[in-house]
């Protein structure tokens, strides 16, 4: 505010400025304030205004408001912004050599120092569309005026200042074109009307930052930014851009302008604290110096730079801290090659102080000397007095200066663009047409006077074509972004070499318009690009958890449940695999199931075929020793026939089990059980038969009993058919309404597939069983009834013996067959059927075979007939 107070008073207090200072009328003017003289001047029939931040960083002063302040003083001169200037003056004296645009006007410049600064930007505006009377004559005319009012300013670099001095000639729409404002806050037509640019707004900058960010896949980055308009807008654009793309700002931390001791201590500690290596700031060269040279005392030297594009070029910062810049990646407008620019900026000699302050100034600082008669006050130096002074034999050609350097067009190429714009907006004022113009009755834009907010509208309308580019504004008055990746790399000399490393272009698509060449980036440390995460990315296989209390970038990482998967990096979700598929080991992807089912080559199936075979070949063996001793009395003598007829199923008993081993089909199903049922059938009822024959047997040798006549060989046959036929029966309902098939089960979670036998109608199964064990609770009682008979060789008793464990193995079977699942319920269900033929198979043939084998003494009708 102190500064701001010793700056107002200097103000002209002509109101009428613009339109009002072309005007014929009579008002006086009177100039107050001290005389600035400072400034580029050429008249003609149009005067360009032209604002450039020559100099930066204000000494501070104590101000005692009892004497008048001494001029300011100022830290920096910077050479670049008298290149600016030099290409403004360049490229209008070009323009008037043209003989193809504006024949018939000439353009002059009045190009003025801002200093960077919102108080002297807005007094020289002030003076460039005032013009500047000659001091000394007050009371003269308006029109009388040392330097001619302009209708249009070319400025400023800053958005901040754009914004000060826009809000001040805004009233009366004077046209201000910047070439290097970016903030996406300019670009409100309402509360900016008078504004263009040829710079390109950062809502464009912004999304190449993002992109740029998410494509290295840094998530944790850091945002600082100069306390002011540009950088605070660019960085609520920047944290609203980066959600959709899941950056996270470790903090976001604005600094002053100029700043402090304390200021930059405060933020370089913030750096130092924070677990993110890549820094973007938003801000001018001018305000990165002392957070640099902090950075370097208290070793913060690891940070990935990204900068904005209003120093991804700077030259003046890698000549000062080079080695905390290496590998610095920033978006650099569009470069162009003018010609003769290099030559015209290079015919600078400026012997005598006569020439212009500013390249006085500029030349003392070049060469280090002091030329004679020079008032060099605006820049302070501490050793300016030492300076030799300057012989007159100094060289542009004998040094470096950003100044002469035209390898990086950029900013110079932006106010190349804007001096054009005007002269193409002038052109077509010039050549309109009476009666074909754009304003009420077709009428033209005034050239004399010349109308600042006519000239407006046509400006904003104007497209034409410089140096190859087609150049169009859209109607907030900014142009199609394009940028330049730049890379910060040293050379073998160490100076700076701006690498170009890629584009971005808002004219493309979106998925298209960011092209970076990888291979050639240098980086600050190492080969390759910087980690910069809160948290490390989840790999396949896992999914993020946020952590309570923390931003999205921070998360742990949990292994997907069973049954799930992850198949990119950093899911936010683990997907269910389909009913046939299963993660693989690392769970990154779905596998069809192994199928699994009791087959022949695994060690359970070969013990249960290998029994079952066993089984049938021992039954094969009983029943070939019952054929060589069918005469004997111990086979004749219970029933040889029903006893060939069970041994034979019995042995079918046995190989139907195979039927159960191997992958299942929908007719090895409908096999499987109706075989099973059938042949148990068949077993149990041949054992009904024998059993009843024993009963009738003792029922016939009781005095007047005739029972054997009712019950013969051939009524047995028949009882066991018709047994039999109705096992046959339940199966064919079974088979014929809902039979058994071949299924994949997928309840339960695992990473098999369970292939089984599905039966269909659980009643039609249940059925068959049921029948099995009706007559096998028949048959049990049967023989109960017949075991203390009073024969020698009682097979009732066997039987007996033969059914209990029939009854102990299936009852056993029902609850684990009920609970068991997959090829284990398969097994369950072969060790019933060997367990219980084998129980059959020993009990009611082992005790003969014993005989017949070993103890054939036993073997004969005395024995046999012995109670």
């Amino acid at each position: 505010m102190a500064r701001l107070s010793a700056t107002l008073p200097t103000f002209c207090i002509l109101l009428s400025i613009g339109v009002h200072s072309q005007s014929r009328s009579k008002d006086k003017c009177t100039y107050q304030g001290d005389e600035d003289t400072l400034s580029f001047y050429q008249g003609g029939d149009v005067v360009l205004g032209g604002l450039f931040p020559l100099h930066f960083s204000p000494v501070s002063l104590d101000l005692s408001f009892r004497t008048k302040p001494k001029p300011t003083e100022y830290k920096f001169f910077t050479p670049r912004a008298l290149r600016w200037m030099q290409t403004m003056i360049f490229a209008v004296e070009e323009i008037n050599q043209r003989q193809d645009l504006l024949t018939n006007l000439s353009l002059g410049y009045h190009i003025r120092d801002s200093c960077d600064d919102i108080p002297v930007s807005v007094k020289r505006s002030l003076l460039l569309v005032n013009g500047q009377p000659e001091r000394g004559r007050e009371g003269q005319d308006c029109q009388d005026t040392q330097k001619q009012p302009s209708p249009v300013i070319v400025g400023d670099a800053a958005s901040g200042i754009s914004m000060a001095v826009l809000r001040t000639l805004g009233s009366f729409k004077i046209p201000l074109v910047s070439y290097f404002a970016s903030c996406s806050c300019l670009s409100n037509n309402r509360e900016f009307p008078g504004f263009m640019r040829t710079m390109p707004s950062d809502v464009f900058q912004i999304k190449a930052l993002v992109k740029l960010v998410h494509y290295f896949q840094w998530t944790w980055v850091g945002v600082i930014g100069v306390n002011n308009d540009y950088a605070r807008f660019a960085i609520q654009l920047f944290l609203k851009e980066s959600e959709r793309f899941n950056i996270c700002p470790a903090y976001v931390h604005f600094y002053p302008v100029a700043p402090i001791k304390d200021a930059v201590e405060e933020l370089v500690n913030i750096l130092k604290a924070s677990s993110a290596t890549v820094i973007i700031n938003f801000s001018v060269e001018s305000d990165l110096h002392s957070i640099l040279t902090e950075c370097r005392r208290q070793n913060v030297t690891h940070l990935q730079w990204i900068a904005s594009e209003a120093w991804a070029t700077s030259q003046g910062l890698w000549d000062n801290f080079s080695d905390l810049l290496k590998g610095t990646l920033g978006f650099a407008i569009r470069r162009a090659y003018i010609p003769k620019l290099g030559s015209y900026l290079k015919t600078v000699n400026v012997p005598v102080a006569k020439t212009s302050h500013f390249l006085s100034e500029f030349w003392e600082e070049t060469f280090r000397c002091q030329i004679k008669g020079s008032l060099n006050t605006h820049v302070h130096i501490e050793d300016a007095q030492n300076w030799s002074p300057c012989n007159g034999t100094e060289s542009l050609d004998d040094v470096y200066s950003p100044y002469s350097d035209v390898s990086q067009l950029r900013v110079s190429y932006n106010v190349y663009k804007a001096v054009y714009l005007i002269a193409h907006a002038l052109h077509d004022m010039s050549t309109c047409i009476s009666g074909k113009g754009p304003f009420q009755n077709g009428t033209c834009g005034s050239l004399n006077p010349i109308l600042p907010w006519q000239l407006l509208y046509y400006m904003k309308r104007t497209h034409f074509t410089t140096l190859g580019e087609e150049v169009r504004f859209d109607d907030n008055g900014d142009p199609i972004a394009s940028y330049d990746l730049m890379n910060w790399q040293r050379s073998s000399d160490g100076s700076l070499q701006l690498v170009r490393a890629g584009f971005y272009d808002a004219s493309l698509e979106e998925d298209k318009d960011l092209i970076i060449d990888e291979p050639i980036i240098m980086w600050h440390r190492g080969e390759k690009a910087p980690e910069s995460l809160c948290s490390k990315s989840c790999l396949p296989g896992f999914r993020k958890a946020r952590q309570k209390g923390k931003p999205i970038c921070c998360f742990d990482c949990i292994p997907c449940a069973e049954g799930e998967i992850s198949n990119q990096t950093d899911s936010i979700d683990c997907l269910t695999c389909s009913k046939e598929t299963w993660p693989n080991q690392a769970q990154d992807q779905c596998i069809p199931k192994t199928l699994e089912f009791l087959s022949f080559q695994e060690p359970l199936g070969i013990v249960l075929w290998s029994v079952s075979a066993l089984g049938a070949f021992t039954t094969l063996a009983v029943l070939g020793v019952f054929t060589m001793y069918r005469r004997t009395p111990v086979i004749r003598g219970n029933n040889m026939e029903l006893s060939f007829l069970l041994l034979f199923f019995l042995s079918a008993c046995f190989l139907i089990s195979l039927t159960f081993i191997g992958k299942p089909t929908d007719w090895l199903c409908r096999v499987r059980y109706a075989a099973f049922g059938i042949s148990f059938a068949l077993c149990i009822s041949c054992i009904l038969a024998k059993t009843v024959v024993v009963l009738m047997a003792f029922r016939a040798t009781l005095p007047g009993s005739d029972v054997m006549k009712w019950f013969g060989p051939a009524q047995q046959r028949s009882s066991v058919i018709v047994c039999t036929c109705v096992q046959a029966l339940i199966c064919i309902i079974w088979l014929t309404t809902k039979p058994p098939f071949a299924s994949h089960n997928t309840k339960f979670m695992s990473a098999t597939l369970i292939v089984e036998c599905t039966v269909g109608s659980e009643v039609g199964f249940w059925c068959v069983l049921g029948y099995i064990g009706f007559l096998a609770c028949l048959c049990f009682l049967l023989a109960f009834l017949a075991r203390k008979l009073p024969d020698n060789f009682n097979e009732a008793k066997f039987i007996t013996f033969s059914m209990l464990i029939f009854f102990a193995v299936w009852i056993t079977f029902i609850p684990v067959y009920v609970s068991t699942r997959g090829k284990y319920t398969v097994a369950v269900h072969v060790f019933a059927i060997l367990a219980s033929a084998f129980g059959l198979l020993l009990c009611i043939f082992a005790p003969k075979c014993y005989i017949v084998l070993m103890k054939p003494e036993k073997n004969d009708k005395k024995n046999m007939m012995k109670k």
